[in-house]
């Protein structure tokens, strides 16, 4: 039950996180979540958008390198404990966390995240078996 996540490769220069939310917003997508990973020359901007693959479509035609990638998404308790959880379950497992950071949505009582792991499959399957909430492209 894999979302897709866009992620833009780009320049770490003045105005460019600007230029691609503004033609995203232009076009009419609506972004869910955002992660930027930088280093001094360039950095990867993960979305998780409302429409990934015209998104790409048009972040590839105004010069930016985009593509779409399945990763989960999940939710847990919004309480103490609740990421833990899942990250022991991961861990005894020998899942491997690339990347992770957090989903907003407009639910109470509940925490979002979204990552990458080295075993998609299996990640899910573990979640699921321990009565992980798993999202899809419905739930955000």
């Amino acid at each position: 039950m894999a979302i897709r996540q866009l992620s833009v490769f780009v320049e770490n220069k003045k105005g460019t996180l600007h230029e691609i939310t503004d033609v995203l917003a232009k076009s009419g997508i609506d972004l869910r979540s955002m992660s930027i990973a930088d280093t001094s020359d360039y950095g990867i901007v993960r979305i998780i958008a409302s429409e990934p693959e015209r998104a790409k479509e048009i972040l590839n035609a105004a010069g930016h390198v985009a593509n779409v990638r399945s990763v989960t998404a999940f939710a847990v308790p919004d309480q103490p404990g609740g990421l833990a959880k899942v990250l022991s379950i991961l861990e005894e497992n020998g899942i491997d966390i690339e990347y992770m950071y957090a989903l907003v949505t407009k639910t109470v009582g509940k925490a979002y995240a979204v990552m990458r792991t080295n075993d998609e499959d299996k990640t899910e399957k573990l979640l699921n078996a321990n009565g992980i909430e798993l999202l899809d492209e419905a739930h955000i």
